[in-house]
């Protein structure tokens, strides 16, 4: 095979629409584009979503307005009135919350100081209203605050250092 036997695949090249070029083209007179009419016309046509003069749907759609923050961190609440159903004296990690059911592990937890607490209690989350502090308290437990870590994504479309350097601390010998 040499160069001058290539030539590209069957049906990869066609010939160029000739538009206007006399009757027998089947491209002749109004050149492929109808009788007359806004589409016939040289220029921008209407818009997509343009429904003959029609009101469009996307106008007729009501509009989310005010601003969402992307930020925001949701917390699972847990009221000190259900606490009332561990046993006394128990240490209440985030690990035992999760296996009771009350919580997903995904997401962080809060506990408000909603009901009454009979027992004493240690308990572990990532926030504490302070009333549901001062009830834990007055209850004779503690309420310890663990951290919840948040992983951002980088806010510019670049990369996100953090991950990078857990990948290169994770994999031994790198």
């Amino acid at each position: 095979m040499k160069l001058h036997d290539l030539k590209p695949a069957p049906g990869a090249h066609r010939e160029r629409k000739r538009i206007g070029r006399g009757i027998g083209s089947g491209k002749g007179k109004t050149g492929g584009k109808g009788m007359m009419g806004q589409k016939a016309r040289s220029g921008p046509n209407p818009s997509p979503s343009f429904e003959g003069g029609q009101m469009r749907i996307t106008r007729k759609m009501p509009k989310l307005r005010g601003f969402k923050n992307r930020w925001r961190v949701e917390y699972q609440i847990i009221n000190v009135g259900q606490l009332n159903d561990v046993p006394d004296g128990t240490e209440l990690t985030i690990d035992a919350m999760v296996e009771q059911g009350w919580i997903h592990p995904a997401k962080p937890v809060k506990i408000l100081g909603d009901g009454e607490l009979e027992r004493k209690l240690t308990v572990h989350a990532h926030k504490f209203s302070a009333s549901a502090r001062a009830r834990i308290e007055a209850a004779g437990g503690a309420a310890l605050e663990t951290p919840w870590i948040v992983e951002r994504r980088s806010r510019s479309r670049g990369p996100n250092p953090p991950r990078h350097h857990r990948k290169a601390e994770a994999t031994p010998g790198a």
